[in-house]
């Protein structure tokens, strides 16, 4: 794997982790709708100006149009429901666990839609990555009933698919946009969306904490800016089946992050987890060496060795 796509990878892993970690950090002084409102709301107004500043180019109307459903989906949609789920009652392995059925997903629909080969290795790796999520949280699934209402163990699917959706969305667009011009335009897209649905909750207004503001400037830096500006990175250059894939490894990290800011130290089956999904993992996305012999089967002169012309 080449060193540029190397570090795109492990950016997405920590930095789309990081965002769990901000969740907890924002929703013990607010509730979610807050944290999500404030948190885009200074995204879009810092991402917004920076683009402003250095002038990028006039976006034109397919390109806003696209993009806003792209934002909708991928941010609204997306946290919107996990987040809500959990807000419900229902355990955060167990909505990570749904989350994680995104690769499978991917896999699935990509050869169809995109076209992209998914070859037997893959598939493999998918299914052992997805073993590993099923480790990771075992212990949440096994904690008893949860006191959410049944429909609401539905909101993370709805929530996966519509990750899953902007994905394939934004391999598709007829004007497509580089991340630096795409993610501000996600971000107010999301800031009115969640703007909207806290001031109809009554809950528009921020605490006075600083904790609350430690919270935000956390989900913007970390799992917006850096969660969000590698995924759509890493999408263009790995594709959605590689890319998904890494999802696989958000849970194992959220959990090295959490006992890094909490002192929540994982188990021994959520550590046989973590080595799990890194094997699925690999197994997805390493790509595959060129056949030697088809390549001299298709050009049987390349490599020959020269014959050396005697010294006179």
């Amino acid at each position: 794997m080449p060193v540029s796509a190397a570090v795109t990878a492990i950016g997405l892993v920590v930095m789309w982790s990081s965002g769990f970690i901000g969740a907890d950090l924002g929703t013990r002084e607010a509730p979610a709708d807050t944290l999500l409102m404030w948190r885009f709301l200074a995204a879009a107004a810092i991402l917004g100006g920076a683009w402003a500043l250095f002038r990028r180019r006039r976006l034109g109307p397919r390109a806003l149009a696209e993009q806003t459903a792209i934002g909708a989906l991928s941010q609204g949609g997306y946290l919107g429901g996990i987040v809500w789920a959990v807000g419900l009652g229902v355990p955060s392995g167990t909505a990570a666990l749904i989350a994680a059925l995104q690769p499978l997903a991917a896999g699935a629909l990509a050869g169809r839609l995109l076209g992209e080969t998914v070859s037997p290795r893959q598939w493999a790796g998918l299914a052992i990555g997805l073993g590993g999520v099923v480790l990771v949280v075992q212990g949440d699934l096994t904690t008893g009933p949860a006191a959410a209402p049944a429909w609401a163990y539905g909101l993370p699917f709805a929530a996966m698919a519509a990750l899953l959706a902007a994905s394939f969305l934004e391999r598709r667009v007829r004007a497509p946009l580089a991340p630096v011009d795409a993610i501000p335009l996600h971000c107010l897209v999301s800031a009115v969306l969640f703007t909207g649905v806290a001031v109809a909750g009554g809950h528009a207004a921020p605490p006075a904490g600083g904790g609350f503001w430690a919270a935000v400037a956390w989900t913007v830096l970390l799992s917006t800016v850096g969660g969000y500006g590698f995924y759509w990175l890493s999408l263009r250059r790995n594709g959605v089946t590689r890319t998904s894939a890494l999802i696989y490894l958000t849970p194992p990290t959220t959990l090295v992050w959490a006992y890094a800011m909490f002192g929540d130290a994982p188990g021994w089956t959520a550590l046989a987890g973590m080595a799990v999904c890194v094997i699925g993992v690999t197994a997805t996305t390493a790509r595959r060496r060129p056949d030697r012999s088809a390549q001299l089967a298709e050009d049987p002169v390349r490599d020959r060795a020269v014959p050396r012309v005697p010294a006179e």
